[in-house]
């Protein structure tokens, strides 16, 4: 399932498209765009127009203060910014039937909330380490997929499929429609992880460290696990959360 392209070297800083008009050719020529900026109260034909394109696509469209555009570029940017993706997106329905077909036991990562990139990174490394067959992330309040992630997932950003969707319940269902169990990995419970059979087909639910998975993903699931904790420190990073319960996960798979 590597069907990303590989640039060379990682590059230090993201690729930028400016203006409105360079923006939507980008978009019509298939260009891979992680996130595009616009400048808060924008207006006019062009931009109507860019956000019709937008309106079938999976591309996170930002309103933000001229200020940021300024910080990010002084070149005449017309108040849009598109940051190109060194990656291209996939998508779950795809790949699910994919796995099962070549005769696999998917085992799925879903990552609600997940905003630090370094963190995205750790989490991607791990995964490919351990045989992830994909990891999903939302359309908004994700990381962006830079050259810090790049660069902390050794590289494993490029090997795993990452999948983008607009609403990550609605994937999960699908997820269980496809016949996988949904696993959160939450402190919200008392079952700790080593109860799911993870032989089973599996996706498990990573949350953000401030806020954890949201509700309406917790009433998906089908099993709520915790990872037990014996210290005076609460929680862990969730990199490291994920590397845990994904090991048990390999531990069940491998016996």
């Amino acid at each position: 399932m590597d069907n990303f392209r590989r640039p060379q070297r990682v590059k230090e800083n993201n690729e930028f498209v400016f203006g409105i008009r360079a923006v939507i050719e980008a978009i019509k020529a298939g260009r891979d765009i992680e996130t595009i900026y616009v400048q808060r109260g924008l207006g006019g034909d062009l931009f109507l127009e860019l956000k019709a394109l937008l309106s079938g696509t999976l591309i996170p469209l930002n309103s933000v203060p001229v200020e940021k555009l300024n910080r990010m570029s002084q070149k005449n940017h017309q108040g849009v910014i598109a940051v190109i993706s060194p990656i291209t997106y996939q998508n779950i329905e795809d790949i699910v039937p994919a796995i099962f077909e070549k005769g696999e036991v998917p085992l799925i990562l879903v990552l609600d909330s997940v905003t630090d990139v370094r963190n995205m990174g750790a989490i991607a490394r791990t995964a490919a380490c351990v045989g992830v067959h994909a990891i999903v992330v939302p359309l908004k309040n994700a990381a962006q997929i830079n050259a810090d992630a790049i660069k902390t997932s050794a590289g494993a950003l490029f090997s795993i499929p990452i999948c983008r969707h607009s609403n990550l319940n609605k994937t999960c269902l699908f997820l269980q429609d496809s016949g996988l169990q949904i696993v959160a990995c939450t402190e919200k419970t008392n079952d700790l992880i080593y109860a799911p059979d993870y032989t089973m087909p599996t996706a498990i639910v990573m949350g953000s460290e401030d806020e954890g998975i949201s509700n309406e993903l917790l009433r998906v699931a089908d099993h709520l696990a915790k990872i037990p904790m014996a210290g005076k420190i609460e929680s862990l990073n969730v990199s490291v959360s994920a590397g845990v319960i994904l090991y048990e996960a390999v531990r069940q798979r491998t016996l």
